[in-house]
């Protein structure tokens, strides 16, 4: 009650002889004071009056008399600003976190820099919104990185002390600690072609394996933090580890580039556990180098990622041995979202009475595709051409993969071409892998043909024979007809 008193008799004293300004500030510590009254502690509040003036000079004040959930609320914030920042810099996520977890002082002193920039309106308990931070810090943060350039991580680690400037010692791909704008090191060669002598050790290796100068400019763009990858340590062991495994060496340099993370990733640690419990799941483990062919992200998924996607194939239906096999035949399928893909497709499919396992046995790729960007399109297609949900179902069930085909390229002409042949709706309801064969060089021509030999044939027998076959039939359906037109001559003498 002793401060509440002072408090209250300091503001009727000075109303009549501070500033405005001052006498706002003494209210505001006022309205910081009064709720915590109730608990005991300390509170602070610095403020001097220059000697050559009357006018009050406010420093910044102690952040002790901030609630510490604001406090804390506001360092939280303060960290993912600057993790956004340093990421749009060309670090890694991962870098960018370990960067933050060694720079306490730093955030301190950017929380002092919002209440600095901020005082009034903390003065008086109001919390400051998530764009009003970023637009506080964010051009501050800029002014550090023209100012300290590829030393700004040190000097976010190191603050308040200055970080030590050292010269590279390499042109092109550097490997010294300052972990700042990966990017720009990395790929310092992209802008400006240089000799391959003087390229780093890492892409020196790539393009021994067979990588064009231009993919490495690509991996880099994509991916800065492979030039920071041990050759030794981590790249070199993962590629004789794929080597051994039976990948061939042409596909090393496509694997590479497609997930370069899994350099980072350990061999004893991550990679080589996660294929022995991919093949407890039904991974055949003689196939092991197709499937990191197909899909390299398969080994750097987490187990809980893998175990969801097995959990729902079990859902749907499917057994062991066919959950093992789509995992073989189409690793990609864990990359897929359960929630934006795997759920609502399934659902949809259902919806036009066609079992989504058989699907998902058949053809897994069906299960990427958008809802609204392709699947339903497709379906309006065949439905605005007449024919009913439950035919549209039949076609899917009988050739699952004819949701994965494209509208403009294939379904349309297709289509367009099929009424000139003669053949009724209900034969591609029977058919629908009329789709799938090539309109010029497969429909067209043997169509052609068949009708130039004065012959009818079952729109399956014609498509769907190989070579070989299609020219055995035709013989055999020569012989018949030209057998059936001797008799009918012979009954007509």
């Amino acid at each position: 009650m002793l401060w509440f008193r002072f408090l209250k008799m300091a503001m009727k004293t000075l109303s009549g002889t501070c500033s405005s300004d001052l006498l706002s500030l003494f209210r505001g510590v006022f309205c910081i004071i009064r709720p915590r009254l109730a608990s005991p502690g300390k509170v602070f509040f610095c403020c001097r009056i220059s000697s050559s003036t009357d006018a009050p000079v406010h420093e910044l004040f102690n952040l002790s008399v901030v609630p510490p959930t604001l406090l804390a609320s506001e360092r939280k914030e303060a960290k993912s600003v600057l993790t956004l920042f340093l990421m749009q810099q060309g670090l890694s996520k991962a870098v960018a976190a370990r960067t933050i977890t060694k720079s306490n002082h730093f955030i301190e002193h950017l929380v002092s820099r919002l209440y600095s920039a901020h005082k009034s309106g903390y003065l008086v308990g109001r919390e400051l919104t998530t764009p009003e931070i970023r637009d506080t810090l964010n051009p501050y943060l800029q002014s550090l990185v023209e100012e300290h350039g590829n030393f700004m991580v040190d000097f976010v680690k190191n603050f308040p002390s200055a970080p030590i400037q050292k010269k590279p010692a390499l042109p092109v791909c550097r490997s010294h600690s300052s972990l700042y704008s990966k990017k720009p090191e990395a790929v310092s060669f992209v802008s400006a072609p240089s000799p391959a002598a003087d390229l780093c050790p890492q892409f020196l290796y790539l393009l021994e394996l067979g990588m064009d100068l231009e993919k490495i400019k690509l991996l880099t763009r994509r991916y800065p933090n492979f030039s920071y990858y041990s050759l030794e340590g981590k790249i070199k062991p993962l590629v004789e580890f794929l080597l051994d495994l039976g990948v061939p060496k042409s596909c090393i340099p496509t694997i590479l580039s497609r997930r370069p993370s899994l350099c980072g990733h350990s061999l004893s640690k991550k990679i080589i556990p996660s294929m022995i419990y991919l093949e407890d799941l039904g991974v055949d483990k003689k196939q092991w180098a197709k499937v990191i062919c197909r899909s390299p992200d398969l080994l750097c998924h987490s187990r809980q990622k893998v175990q969801a996607i097995v959990n729902f194939l079990h859902e749907s239906g499917l057994s062991g041995d066919s959950i093992g096999n789509i995992l073989t035949k189409f690793p990609a399928i864990v990359g897929y979202s359960l929630e934006d893909n795997l759920r609502p497709t399934a659902k949809y499919f259902k919806q036009l009475g066609v079992n989504a396992a058989i699907i998902l046995c058949r053809s897994p790729v069906t299960f990427g595709h958008s809802i609204e960007g392709h699947l339903k399109p497709v379906t309006n297609f065949f439905l605005e051409r007449e024919f009913s949900v439950e035919e549209v179902g039949t076609m899917v069930s009988r050739y699952t993969g004819l949701y994965t085909l494209s509208l403009t390229e294939n379904l349309i002409p297709k289509w367009e071409f099929f009424p000139t042949m003669g053949y009724s709706r209900p034969e591609l309801v029977k058919f629908p892998q009329y789709f799938s064969y090539s309109l010029e060089q497969r429909i067209k021509p043997r169509f052609a043909l068949v009708k130039g030999l004065g012959m009818k044939m079952v729109l399956s027998s014609m498509l769907a024979p190989s070579q070989c076959n299609f020219e055995k039939v035709l013989i055999r359906n020569r012989k018949n007809l030209l057998a059936d037109k001797g008799s009918s001559h012979t009954e007509d003498k």
